[in-house]
């Protein structure tokens, strides 16, 4: 199963309903403090239900709409690539389109609501019967459904021990008056709790990776990722099991040391003999995982992992994080993996970026895997796919936010400078930079500069100062490339601005005349 878009609202900064559509590699840019970890770890506390990197809690809930009385935050995923028959009631097999479990689009859509700490309700949203008669039959025991069978007289066309069997009998009497309608199913109580119970078991598996942790000598995994799996490794049953016989075994070797002490104590002191009463601790609490606390994995000259740089300390995470999402699908029933990944591109060198990035869209194309990015990084984005971006700004209402796909622009590549400059109108010399570079690279600068207006400029040749007049556009550029010639004012952001626009209206032409040559 794989996520096709997501809904949220009522949760942080996404005061009002929110959708985005997800692919097999969605990454998330914008402004700092805009809502794109909120997204990931939204979906962190749908999947994991607070055990994995994200608890829910009130604070999570919008605080204007907190302060309107509104405290429940809602969080919706639509799931497609579904499987194509499913067990919901013990070994019935059944299928979700069958069991009008669909919305009008044939997808899976799982809504949780959460208020506070407690446990959110979980609903499907599904095209559902609403007729009186069979609206309400998921909800519904064995024993119910029995007698709505035997009041339809549909007993000799079922088998009355299947759940499953029984529902579909009464759906097929009321085929021609279902009253389908897109309503949320409440499977978080009565008998559908059991189905909730087995869908859950296809849902994949969410692992986030934040770019907010600490990376210390305190983190646990900063000091070794082994270290962290020694709990995990020694949590397996089987295993557990082998210990206890050991641990049996040594208690019982003690036990003789501390009985033939007392006795010889007996000899001397009967009185002290009697007081004494040896105390071996219970198998469970002994600490294992101290046994084997010093496991690690070091580098060149046995330097720790904690003790290198922090680049290299990410690069290690990183793929332990992998590893571990990837073990965790090998070693469950579920379907798919989610890798989500806040800004891969911290504490790296622009090298280590391309190799991350493109690890990361090799991960993407493999059945079954999705991966979610943030980023902040040009050079990430530049190596993109327009449909693999999302932009997170501000809407029309206070505490609204829009999430969109990024479209082609003025340049024939994803640009993070681009999207800033068209999503919040800022202007920067590498966006200066980029437009000047595309023009350049179509050999149409001749044309650009001609009829431009042009501004007074002091040139520095060989020691001497040339006075000439140039457009605004390389007045520009050569204070951006010339940081060493002082002879010249800076130029202002309006003028960078304006320079910007420019250029852009100049590309849009060019593109826009040759887009009409290629139609003729």
């Amino acid at each position: 199963m794989k996520i096709r878009s997501v809904e949220i609202t009522n949760f942080r900064g996404y005061a009002s309903e929110t959708e985005v559509a997800m692919d097999d590699l969605t990454v998330f840019v914008g402004k700092n403090d805009i809502g794109k970890s909120s997204v990931l770890e939204a979906l962190d506390i749908f999947f994991n239900d607070g055990k994995g990197a994200v608890k829910f809690d009130k604070s999570d809930i919008n605080v204007e709409n907190q302060k309107g009385g509104d405290q429940e935050a809602s969080i919706a995923v639509v799931f497609a690539d579904l499987p194509d028959e499913i067990v919901i009631d013990t070994t019935a097999k059944t299928n979700l389109k069958d069991s009008y479990l669909l919305n009008g689009e044939d997808k899976l859509e799982i809504v949780k609501k959460y208020k506070g700490t407690g446990a959110p309700k979980v609903y499907i949203k599904a095209l559902h019967p609403t007729n009186s008669g069979c609206c309400d039959l998921l909800l519904k025991k064995n024993a119910d459904l029995k007698k709505l069978v035997k009041q339809y007289k549909l007993e000799e066309e079922v088998d009355t021990k299947s759940n499953v069997s029984m529902r579909a009998a009464l759906w097929s009497h009321f085929s021609d008056d279902l009253k389908l309608q897109e309503i949320e199913i409440d499977i978080s109580k009565e008998d559908a709790k059991a189905i909730w119970s087995k869908l859950s078991t296809y849902m994949p598996v969410y692992s986030l990776f934040q770019a907010d942790r600490e990376n210390s000598d305190s983190d646990s995994e900063v000091q070794d990722p082994l270290k962290e799996s020694v709990k995990e490794v020694l949590n397996d049953l089987a295993l557990k099991e082998e210990l206890d016989e050991v641990a049996q075994k040594v208690r019982e070797k003690l036990q003789e040391v501390a009985n033939r002490t007392v006795d010889k104590l007996k000899e001397v002191d009967p009185e002290v003999a009697s007081s004494l009463d040896p105390v071996i601790p219970a198998t469970e609490s002994l600490k294992w995982a101290d046994v084997f606390k010093n496991v690690s994995i070091t580098g060149d000259g046995d330097i720790p992992i904690n003790k290198r740089g922090s680049g290299t300390k990410r690069l290690i995470l990183l793929s332990f994080f992998r590893a571990e999402a990837e073990r965790r699908l090998a070693e469950s029933e579920t379907n798919g993996v989610i890798y989500a990944i806040e800004e891969p591109e911290t504490a790296q060198h622009t090298e280590n970026q391309k190799k991350l990035i493109e690890a990361l869209q090799e991960l993407s194309k493999i059945d079954g895997v999705q991966v979610i990015l943030t980023t902040h990084s040009p050079y990430i984005v530049k190596h993109l796919e327009f449909e693999n971006l999302r932009l997170i700004a501000k809407g029309n209402n206070p505490g609204d936010r829009k999430i969109s796909k990024v479209l082609p622009g003025q340049l024939r590549y994803p640009s993070l400078n681009e999207v800033n400059f068209i999503a919040f109108n800022e202007s920067t010399e590498e966006y200066h930079d980029e437009l000047y570079g595309a023009i350049e690279e179509n050999e149409w600068l001749g044309e650009y500069k001609s009829n431009k207006q042009l501004v007074p400029y002091k040139k520095v040749w060989k020691g001497s100062v040339m006075p000439m007049e140039i457009p605004l556009t390389e007045y520009i550029r050569h204070q951006i490339h010339h940081p060493e010639n002082k002879e010249n004012e800076r130029y202002t952001l309006e003028q960078l601005h304006e320079s910007i626009c420019m250029m852009r209206d100049f590309i849009k032409q060019k593109r826009s005349e040759s887009d009409e040559e290629s139609a003729e």
